[in-house]
């Protein structure tokens, strides 16, 4: 039995989670296929990496089938159903709805609690609405910020909370107005403003017994660890063996667009449309810097039409990843995007991942698991669009010099 599973609908937010109960004490590690049972002994925290926000509903429920029994046989007490801090999601792709119904169904939790906001992230659910902070510092409700609102797969049109889950099917959420855990009701939407708000949700839900199902951000992670930390914490692995820094930044967002600029320690390489159909010259040119001993940054360009779908896409640049990791002595990987980082990580058949340390609020460093020795203890940064500031990059390859 583990205190919690935490289920993240891409692998950039999972690895945000990860990051949470680790730096908490928590023995954790996010699994990015089903574990066998003992690989889970002596955890308190197990994920499930996965790509739901990019998966239409039957397609997500497909992916719960297949992860229930391993779930099931952890006799987990909560499971998180992590979502981006951000809720983007609808009803025909990314629908939190249909996942959480689908769990609540498997699971049938005691209590059902959406946590809305993530403070640290500039994430803030007030009276059921959720707001978010822009790059510039302003604060936006989230149907009118500049990003999300303009999502090129989940455009945020509703930021009340209730009604937005309620178009997917998750309906009947109370807006939580007592910290009374006697009075709290069967669904509840709880309001995140700032720290306070994590620790008085983690003193009402304290007392309660029975199973919970809990959805939202890592701020989740948060409520479960506040006030419970673990004894965790061990010694870091040593740095892999191999050197190459490689990047790859396939994220539409300003931030990212804005980050990438800022990379002038790399040797930046844009990659054209042409580029993912007839792959050669752009994995030469890349294998070629990294065989010199210069960090590579290879960027798709928000403004082009690359003629694939979001999955095309991904899978390509999978494929011209793959082939550097086999052949360029790569030791440090860094994916910008949370639906490309979902997809490449899927296709590259990590097993794992351990969280090292943070970079950047949003951001971790881990350690990734798989079974060819060359690709086991890369070092591999996960980060969503909206995360990080300016100099994440360079951070990054700094990690790598030290």
């Amino acid at each position: 039995m583990v205190r919690a599973v935490f289920i993240g609908d891409d692998f950039t937010g999972a690895s945000d989670t990860l990051a949470t109960f680790a730096s908490a004490g928590w023995r954790t590690r996010l699994f990015l296929k089903p574990p066998r049972p003992e690989d889970c002994a002596g955890l308190d925290a197990i994920g499930f990496a996965t790509s739901l926000r990019a998966q239409a509903p039957d397609v997500a429920l497909d992916v719960i089938a297949d992860l229930w029994p391993a779930i099931e046989a952890l006799e987990p007490q909560t499971i998180h159903l992590k979502v981006c801090s951000t809720f983007d999601s609808s009803p025909v792709i990314g629908s939190i709805g249909a996942v959480a119904n689908d769990l609540a169904r498997r699971f049938s939790p005691d209590h059902l609690a959406v946590i809305g906001g993530q403070p640290n992230l500039g994430r803030y659910c007030v009276f059921g609405t959720l707001f978010a902070r822009a790059v510039d510092g302003v604060v936006h409700r989230i149907d009118r910020h500049p990003v999300m609102a303009h999502h090129p797969v989940t455009p945020m049109t509703e930021a009340d909370l209730r009604r937005l889950l309620a178009a997917q099917g998750l309906e009947g959420l109370d807006l939580c107005l007592s910290q009374e855990a006697a009075a709290l009701p069967l669904r509840t939407l709880f309001d995140v403003r700032d720290d306070s708000d994590i620790r008085s949700i983690a003193q009402t839900l304290a007392p309660l017994t029975g199973r919970r199902l809990l959805i939202g951000a890592s701020s989740v992670a948060r409520v479960l660890t506040e006030g419970t930390p673990g004894t965790g914490h061990s010694n870091p692995p040593p740095p892999p063996a191999l050197k190459g820094v490689l990047v790859f930044a396939g994220s539409r967002s300003p931030v990212t667009k804005a980050q990438v600029a800022a990379a002038t320690e790399f040797h930046c390489i844009a990659a054209l449309p042409g580029d993912f159909a007839a792959p050669d010259d752009l994995y030469r040119t890349a294998r070629a810097a990294l065989e010199k001993g210069a960090p590579v940054l290879i960027h798709t360009d928000p403004d082009l039409n690359y003629g694939m779908t979001p999955d095309e896409l991904a899978r390509a640049s999978a494929g011209l990843l793959g082939e550097l990791l086999a052949h360029a002595h790569v030791g440090w990987l860094g994916i910008a995007g949370g639906d490309t980082s979902s997809r490449i990580c899927e296709l590259m058949e990590f097993s794992a991942i351990d969280f090292l340390e943070a970079i950047s609020p949003g951001v971790a460093l881990c350690r990734a698991v798989h079974p060819s020795g060359q690709l086991d203890g890369l070092r591999l940064m996960l980060k969503g669009g909206q995360m990080g500031d300016e100099s994440l990059f360079n951070r990054f390859l700094g990690l790598a010099k030290s």
